[in-house]
Parts: C-alpha cells; sequence; structure tokens
C-alpha cells in the first residue's frame, strides 16, 4: 500500500460542495475571519517594550507584522481551510507584500535551504520502502519472533514502528503497519471498538513512529526544520550523531513505557493470538525470497545510514577535504534509487507517493521562521509566552518545555508548522537567557514531533483512526499520559547525557 493510498483511505472522504453541503460550508467565512484577523493585528498600535533583567524588548512594526501573519497561517493551517500547500505558498507572498523582506530573499531562506533536498531523499527513500514490499516482509519477521501472545504482538508493533520511523517518514511507517495490523486483527475476529486489543494495537500504529521519529534527524521534517534554523539563527550545527545522543536513548526510554501504558490503559481481553507460528512462516515464506527491489532498497539505506553515522568522522579525519552534508546523503540515497543497476521506483510512481505539500509546509516554515527571527518579533513573542523557565532548574527545564510545546502542539495538524514557528522562539530565548540553543531547542523539537493527544495531529494518527478500532476520545485518553511520560524521558535523557558530557 502506497502512503497516498493509505492516507486516502484511512481519511473520511469529503464530498463535493452541491446544493444541500452549500449552507454548511463555512470555509469562505473561516478565511475572511482569519485575513481580519491579520488586518487587525497588524493595525494594532505597536505595544510598549518589555522590561526583562534591565533590558528593553521592543515589538518592532515588522515583527508585529511577522506576528499577524502566522496568526493568519496558523488559522488556515488549523482549520484545514484551504490546503497546506495553498496557504503556506501564501506566506511567501505576503511576507514581502507587508515589506518586511525582498521576495527573492524569501524564497532563498526556505526552498534554497539544503533541508530541502534532504527531505526530497528521505521521501524518494519511503516510497521505495514501501514499494518494494520491504516493511510487510518486516513486520512478519518480527511477529515470528515475538510470538502470538497479544501483549508481546503490540510490544512487537511499537518495535517496529520505532525502528523504521528512525530512518523513513512516519507516516509512511503507519502506513505499512496499518494492513499488517488489520490483517492480524481480522485474524483474531475482533470487532473495532468494542476490543481493547483492537485499540492497543491500532493505536500502537501511531505511536511506534511518532516515538521513532525523534531518534534520528531523517525521522520527520519537524528533525529538519529544527536543525536548518538552529544552524541559520544560532549557527548551531547539529550533526546526526549529536542529535542521535539526545534522541535515542529518549526514543529508548519511551517504548517499555507505551508499552506498559497501553496495556494498563486497555488490556487486552485475549491473551493468544488464533493464528500459529506456522501460520505466520506459512505466510512470510508466501512472499518467497528477497526480491531484487527489495535487496536494492536494502543496500541503499545501509550505505545511507552508514554515511550519515561516520561523515562527520570522516570529515574530521580529513580536515574537511572530504565533506559529506546530511542533505546531500539523503538526496544521493533517494536518487540512487532511480538509477539503472539500482532502480526500485519510476518517476510517476515516486511523484504518486511523495507528499509535495509537505515540501510546501518546510519551505513557508523556514521562511516565516526566518522572517520572526530576524524582525525581533521572536525574541518579544519568547519572553511573553516562555520567560518562566529562567526560573526552572536545569534538570527540570527539558520536562517544562516539552509540556508547554505539547499544549502548543494541540493547534497545529503538522508537527514541521510547529517546529518551524516554536524553534525561532526558543533560539530567541536560549540567546538572551545565554543558555546552549541545542539543549533548550532539543526538548521543543522532539515534542512537535510527538503528536500524541488528537487524532487530528497529523496523518499518521489519521492513518490508523480511519481503520475504525479506537475512538477520538480513547487516542486523547492515551495520549495525555504518553505526552506527560514522554516529557519525563526526554528530560532524563537531555539530563543524563548533559552530565555525562560535562566536565
Amino acid at each position: 500500500m502506497s502512503t497516498s493510498a493509505a492516507t486516502a483511505a484511512a481519511t473520511p472522504a469529503i464530498s463535493p460542495p452541491g446544493r444541500a453541503g452549500q449552507t454548511r460550508d463555512r470555509r469562505p467565512y473561516v478565511l475572511a475571519a482569519a485575513a481580519a484577523l491579520m488586518l487587525g493585528l497588524y493595525a494594532l498600535p505597536g505595544p510598549a517594550p518589555l522590561e526583562r533583567a534591565g533590558n528593553l524588548i521592543p515589538l518592532s512594526a515588522h515583527g508585529q507584522a511577522c506576528l499577524a501573519i502566522m496568526a493568519f497561517a496558523v488559522t488556515l493551517w488549523v482549520t484545514e481551510t484551504v490546503p497546506f500547500a495553498v496557504t503556506s505558498l501564501l506566506v511567501l507572498l505576503l511576507i514581502p507584500a507587508f515589506g518586511i523582506a525582498d521576495y527573492r530573499a524569501v524564497v532563498r531562506s526556505g526552498f534554497g535551504d539544503p533541508v530541502i533536498t534532504f527531505f526530497i531523499g528521505v521521501l524518494i527513500l519511503s516510497a521505495a520502502f514501501t514499494r518494494s514490499g520491504l516493511g510487510t516482509r518486516l513486520v512478519y519477521h518480527v511477529l515470528l519472533r515475538v510470538g502470538t501472545r497479544t501483549d508481546r504482538v503490540l510490544l512487537g508493533f511499537l518495535i517496529v514502528g520505532v525502528l523504521i520511523s528512525m530512518w523513513i517518514t512516519k507516516m509512511a511507517v503507519a502506513a505499512m503497519l496499518l494492513p499488517i495490523g488489520l490483517g492480524i486483527l481480522r485474524d483474531a475476529d475482533v470487532k473495532p471498538l468494542h476490543s481493547n486489543f483492537g485499540r492497543t494495537i491500532m493505536i500502537a500504529v501511531a505511536f511506534g513512529p511518532l516515538i521513532g521519529g525523534i531518534a534520528t534527524p531523517a525521522g520527520t521534517a519537524a528533525n529538519l526544520v529544527a536543525i536548518a534554523q538552529l544552524k541559520q539563527l544560532a549557527q548551531t550545527d547539529v550533526s546526526f550523531g549529536r542529535w542521535m545522543l539526545y534522541g535515542l536513548p529518549a526514543c529508548i526510554l519511551m517504548v517499555p513505557v507505551a508499552w506498559k501504558l497501553l496495556l494498563w490503559m486497555f488490556p487486552p481481553e485475549i491473551e493468544t493470538l488464533p493464528i500459529t507460528r506456522d501460520q505466520i512462516r506459512a505466510r512470510l515464506d508466501g512472499l518467497g525470497r528477497l526480491s531484487p527491489g527489495e535487496r536494492r532498497t536494502i543496500a541503499v539505506f545501509a550505505v545511507a545510514i552508514a554515511a550519515w553515522i561516520f561523515a562527520p568522522l570522516i570529515e574530521s579525519w580529513t580536515a574537511g577535504r572530504i565533506s559529506m552534508p546530511a542533505e546531500a546523503i539523503g538526496l544521493a540515497a533517494g536518487l540512487s534509487l532511480f538509477l539503472p543497476g539500482l532502480r526500485v521506483l519510476t518517476w510517476k510512481e515516486a511523484e504518486h507517493d511523495i507528499e509535495w505539500g509537505g515540501i510546501m509546509l518546510i519551505v513557508a516554515g523556514l521562511s516565516l521562521g526566518t522572517a520572526v527571527f530576524d524582525t525581533g518579533a521572536a525574541r518579544w513573542l519568547a519572553w511573553v509566552l516562555l520567560g518562566h523557565i529562567s526560573a526552572v532548574p536545569d534538570l527540570l527545564r527539558p520536562f517544562v518545555i516539552v509540556l508547554g510545546v505539547a499544549v502548543l502542539r494541540l493547534m497545529f495538524s503538522s508537527n514541521t508548522v510547529a517546529a518551524s514557528i516554536i524553534t525561532p522562539i526558543l533560539v530567541a530565548l536560549a540567546r538572551d537567557l545565554h543558555l546552549d540553543a541545542w539543549t533548550i531547542v532539543a526538548p521543543a523539537a522532539f515534542s512537535a514531533t510527538l503528536g500524541f493527544t488528537l487524532v487530528s495531529q497529523g496523518p499518521t494518527t489519521i492513518i490508523p483512526y480511519g481503520a475504525g478500532y479506537f475512538s477520538i476520545k480513547d487516542m486523547a485518553k492515551a495520549g495525555v499520559w504518553m505526552t506527560i511520560a514522554a516529557a519525563a524521558c526526554i528530560a532524563i535523557s537531555i539530563g543524563a547525557v548533559s552530565a555525562f558530557s560535562a566536565p
């Protein structure tokens, strides 16, 4: 199943507007309200400068215009009044229209960023993983090893989701896990909304990829946005290994927590699946030996992962004579899948499977984030919203940041949008408080990805919700507790790594 197909299948269809639906179409009114909000905020008299620690922190006219555009964009993103990509491109027009920056400079800060090519490469890898059948084979292998006890099957789904989403987009991972989960639930003859086992498996289809997405920079676009903005705004380079130093331990801690939490909240009504290891083995045997496409995909993945991990060491050993940026490695890996001898995809298949609107989100996020930072609006907003964290002890600061960002994350149906808006704010705050920007941004970047609570927070949760085995209330109930637990795991990871690496 392709990512696009899975998303389409899992998302409720929207009927075309007709005579019966015209009175219910509120989108023109929402668009008008968003425009009125933007113009109203822009026309308001400028607020008096904030006084913090003896410093005056003003909000400039251009900064106020940035916040007005942000309010407009967030309103449209949250309500989905127009497609995400259209709103994103509107942002590129509004920034120069308000005189904040030159149009060409705005486009260069978005489309010209290397993170765009990285994301394209990762999306191509995701399409190859799905189309080659490698994801289905891996899940069967894990089930063959974990057995047919329902608690172990749940753990297997979480582990597979985590492992795969470290390297490809979490939406694609959820799309790969969904048909396998549905097959298991149908074999077990459990009914949607009447089975705790069904709830745990389908929620795990979302939780596993969400957790794995924070382990490496390749896990989700929000990670790439945070890295790009740290480099642009704080001159801080976060390598693949440096990201994993915080992200991987937090990810590992969350897996058993999510497993036990789901078993506690939704105790399965059956202890073992009505399927034997022999039947699982038969299904795996039915797939046959590794296809050429699967072998090529594995080879490309292995080379890309090795390059991502060892590129900084090679650059250091060669005194910079050999440079392999993570963005270039990702794009090279994706493009190699079209070359003779390695071909796994056709370009038509890639065009169909890649979510090009996600690329537009990154472009708009980078452009808007840069403008918000450059105009000083990020610094002003940082002190208004998050200035209190300066009084929080170092060990608790990541916990507070994660919970704060998680609340803000409820407004967004895209973790990329959340990361784009939140990262500049925290970079500005870190600069004013003389704190390490990466230590402050890392928990926020992780939290932007971990949208556990609302089904509407992204395709990763929409895909399994569409199967009908859990309700919005079920997701929210598990998500609130998982968010708190994730905050603790991230705080422990950052605290432990920082203490270990301190001189």
